[in-house]
């Protein structure tokens, strides 16, 4: 691919962090673009990932590079620009930190390089918003303990979702006291299938795969969630934060392997409530893989049964009527795949889906 490819990856990624309300993201990757362009620091730091797509998240990785290192305390004078670090962005100059962020790159261009060859790690709390609802439209009137498998954990926080607390007016879900709060979890009303107040939840397991695991309890494996949160959303760190402090409590399981794998050893379990779920992960995962994935669901909801139920659930974008949606879609057993809702990529807020939308 040229370099104007990689600029374009860039330029869109701008674009997205400043729909999603990170103006210093933003303004920080349109003068990475220019600077790739013209031949600068971030162009050396890029070299060699000119092939890499979009959804492999080229420019992403590069911010998490540069972020693990004010993280860190290693880059002092963009430290002062970053909200994660005790800084702060002025919402009229949000450009302001670039002159910092071009020297750190610069200075560091071998850490910055290394930085790109991994996979984006974010494992975002916020999704489990829209996780859990489908977990409680699914569960309906059954009282059955559930058995967790997930796709492309990462850390595997989002095992841990039954223990956030999600709110907006008209629907609480969790412990009331958890540190991961989740407020303004549904855009005006929520969904008439969802509960006013849910009832605790019984996990009796929590388990997944992912092709590179971190562990959310060691040093290294924080810093890389947190160098990933984009570093001028307070309330994304703390959401993460909280997220941290739970994993240090109560045990998850992160598997090494690829999803197919994974779920071709997996079985329903008699007197519990068998789920599948994953976020935000399905573009990753090549074409194959994902055909052994769907071959495997299919193999778990035919086994599905009454006392033994099967459930797969997905948050994930997906076209819908041609336009591009990231929706939450649940199938109990073999019946047939609702879409229950949409939301920002980041989970929150959401909203009921449309009636009658079909997945494309």
């Amino acid at each position: 691919m040229s370099i104007e490819h990689t600029v374009a990856v860039f330029e869109r990624q701008a674009t997205a962090c400043a729909e999603l309300g990170s103006p210093l993201y933003a303004a920080l990757l349109r003068h990475a673009a220019t600077d790739i362009r013209d031949g600068g620091p971030c162009a050396a730091a890029a070299a060699g990932h000119e092939d890499v797509a979009g959804p492999q998240a080229v420019a992403l990785r590069l911010m998490g590079g540069v972020h693990a290192l004010v993280l860190t305390g290693r880059a002092p004078a963009l430290a002062v620009h970053y909200p994660s670090a005790g800084g702060s962005t002025d919402p009229a100059r949000p450009d302001a930190a670039w002159p910092a962020f071009r020297q750190v790159v610069a200075e560091n261009l071998p850490w910055v390089r290394d930085w790109l060859t991994r996979p984006p790690q974010t494992n975002e709390v916020g999704r489990s918003n829209l996780l859990i609802a489908g977990l409680l439209h699914t569960l309906g009137e059954r009282r059955m303990p559930v058995r967790l498998l997930e796709l492309g954990s990462s850390a595997g926080l989002n095992q841990l979702a039954d223990l956030f607390h999600c709110s907006s007016p008209g629907y609480s879900c969790g412990p009331a006291d958890s540190p991961v709060q989740l407020p303004d979890a549904w855009r005006d009303a929520p969904p008439v299938w969802l509960p006013a107040r849910a009832e605790p939840l019984t996990f009796v397991e929590r388990r997944g795969c992912d092709l590179t695991p971190i562990d959310p309890r060691s040093a290294d494996g924080s810093l890389a969630l947190r160098a990933y949160v984009w570093a001028d959303q307070p309330a994304r760190t703390a959401r993460l934060e909280g997220a941290l402090r739970l994993a240090a409590e109560v045990p998850t399981r992160v598997e090494a392997m690829g999803a197919g794998e994974f779920l071709a050893g997996a079985e329903v379990a008699e007197g519990a409530l068998t789920v599948v779920w994953h976020s935000i992960m399905r573009q990753y995962v090549p074409a194959e893989e994902w055909a052994r994935v769907e071959a495997e669901l299919a193999r778990l909801a035919a086994s599905s049964s009454p006392t033994a139920p099967f459930v797969h659930i997905a948050f994930e974008p997906r076209r819908i009527e041609g336009a591009h949606r990231f929706v939450l879609a649940v199938r109990d057993g073999e019946g047939p795949v609702e879409v229950l809702a949409e939301a920002v990529p980041h989970g929150l807020p959401a909203w009921p889906a449309e009636p009658g939308w079909k997945l494309g």
